[in-house]
């Protein structure tokens, strides 16, 4: 998002960070809201732009947004979504996207709660592994023939019972309603949410082996140190890099396999 836009979606953060602050409102229900007023608003092109129409006044849009939600989601929903319209949005998709947003976060923010969150971080990370590796269940996900319906019923038997109630809603509000997205990149989208409910950023390690707890404990101090920030790592195992590791920290990666070194090597000697 540029300029209005994302100007916007950070004084949207803050007003759900307030509000969630509040341990009387249910986090999971605000996100089941939230969720459905972005199915509205992605489904009803003409409305949205109405709400995003840089020629009308703030408070107006704000009035329809309070009429047309009012009774059919609850009031702090209902707040939000208003606070949102009276901002201005460089383009309506913005405001689709940053309500959708809010929703993801809202669920973090229930597993946050529970005291769960860790463990819906490292279930979006392993979810995003098992669809690298199996291409029948991605293609099956990404199917433009296959139902919502369908492709819920397919995600809850896999991971009903088996993974968080936080990370099961996600991935599969992700699934039925990718929004022009890539399976890849809104599970990737996802993982960095979660991070940054407690302000860390992700590292992707890759290895030959398993790290032991030592090494990733002294992995993760040496990155937070470099990049400044708490460093959550997820580990990813793969035997074709032979030795050493590999670490990717959003669009930068640090290489230090075998595999890289003799890829390098062979260059030289071909060169």
């Amino acid at each position: 998002m540029n300029g209005a836009s994302r100007e916007a979606l950070a004084a949207a953060r803050e007003r759900l960070d307030a509000l969630t602050d509040n341990t009387s409102v249910d986090a999971a229900k605000l996100a089941g809201e939230l969720a459905a007023v972005t199915a509205l608003l992605d489904r009803e092109v003409s409305l949205r732009r109405v709400l995003t129409d840089p020629a009308q006044a703030g408070e107006a849009k704000a009035d329809l947004a309070t009429r047309l939600l009012s009774g059919q989601v609850g009031g702090e929903t209902v707040d939000l979504v208003s606070g949102m319209v009276r901002a201005r949005w460089s383009q309506s998709r913005d405001l689709v996207d940053a309500v959708e947003e809010l929703a993801s976060t809202a669920e973090l923010t229930a597993a946050q709660a529970a005291g769960t969150l860790d463990d819906v971080e490292d279930e979006l990370f392993r979810f995003s592994r098992i669809v690298a590796s199996h291409s029948e269940l991605r293609a099956a996900l990404t199917d433009r023939t296959a139902t919502a319906t369908a492709k819920g019923e397919l995600l809850r038997g896999l991971l009903g019972g088996r993974a968080n109630p936080v990370t099961e809603r996600l991935i599969v509000r992700l699934a039925t309603q990718p929004r022009g997205r890539s399976l890849e990149g809104g599970l990737e989208s996802l993982s960095k949410l979660a991070a940054a409910r407690r302000d860390r950023m992700v590292a992707v390690v890759t290895s030959a082996v398993p790290l032991s707890d030592q090494q990733k404990q002294r992995l993760g101090a040496v990155l937070a140190k470099l990049y400044g920030r708490q460093m959550h790592l997820n580990l990813d195992v793969d035997p074709e890099v032979l030795g050493g590791i590999s670490v990717r920290v959003g669009d930068e990666v640090i290489d230090g396999t075998i595999a890289s070194r003799l890829d390098e090597a062979s260059r030289r000697l071909a060169g």
